[in-house]
């Protein structure tokens, strides 16, 4: 059983690529989610409904403890199953003046990113190395290549996944395991559904909110084979905002 997992897979962006992954790729999706059950089953029975096959997995990113868990205790009950992709989806925001940054704010935001990254891929690389095959696609922002004003621990946190992707692709490449970035600009979410978006399309060339499907498309062809030879890169999709 060919296995991919998405972090953060039950709505928005990550949703849209569970779906994409699923019924373009054939992967078998494993759904990780922190709370929102609800949402992570709707997002199963999607699959389902395209004829795909997927399960849940709870866990916090951010905490290794929780993850070594869950992921062992899953390789343990499909013992042949081949983790061959995961997409470092799972992120959070916690905006605001750097000045008046509250240090919980900074923490949790790099802790769900980057260190999520570290706790999830670090769980799977022997595998992928000893298969000789993998795709690592880490889930950035605009704001991680160009720092956005009031998001200093997001841009942080998603600049430190644009460099631990070029480096852990020169690392890892002649094992056949690519690793890229993708970095969304603004796209139609949760995330998104509070700005105004009247306003900020006149800073885009497109002059629109790209869809989260746009984005899923990006990341299904990074996890296929036609991408063998795409790595350590980092794929802006922003409408030409920031190129």
């Amino acid at each position: 059983m060919k296995c991919a997992l998405v972090t953060g897979g039950s709505r928005g962006i990550g949703k849209a690529i569970c779906l994409k992954l699923a019924s373009e790729n054939k992967y078998h999706i494993l759904v990780n989610y922190q709370s929102n059950e609800v949402a992570a089953l709707e997002t199963v029975k999607e699959i389902e409904a395209l004829n795909g096959t997927a399960e849940i997995l709870k866990f916090d990113v951010s905490n290794q403890e929780e993850v070594q868990t869950a992921l062992s205790n899953w390789k343990e009950k499909n013992p042949d199953a081949i983790m061959e992709t995961i997409v470092n989806n799972a992120g959070i925001t916690r905006d605001g003046l750097f000045m008046w940054m509250h240090p919980n704010d900074w923490k949790s935001v790099i802790d769900t990113s980057l260190n999520g990254f570290y706790n999830v891929t670090n769980f799977f690389i022997q595998d992928m190395l000893r298969k000789k095959y993998g795709r690592i696609i880490n889930m950035v922002s605009v704001s991680g290549v160009k720092g956005t004003a009031g998001q200093t621990n997001y841009s942080a946190a998603k600049g430190a996944l644009v460099a631990v992707t070029k480096a852990l692709a020169q690392e890892v490449a002649k094992r056949k395991i690519t690793v890229n970035a993708v970095a969304p600009g603004f796209i139609k979410t949760d995330m998104t559904a509070d700005l105004d978006e009247k306003e900020l399309i006149k800073m885009i060339p497109a002059n629109r909110f790209g869809e989260a499907e746009e984005v899923a498309n990006l990341v299904s062809f990074l996890a296929s084979d036609k991408s063998s030879y795409i790595t350590g890169e980092i794929i802006n999709i922003n409408g030409g905002i920031y190129s």
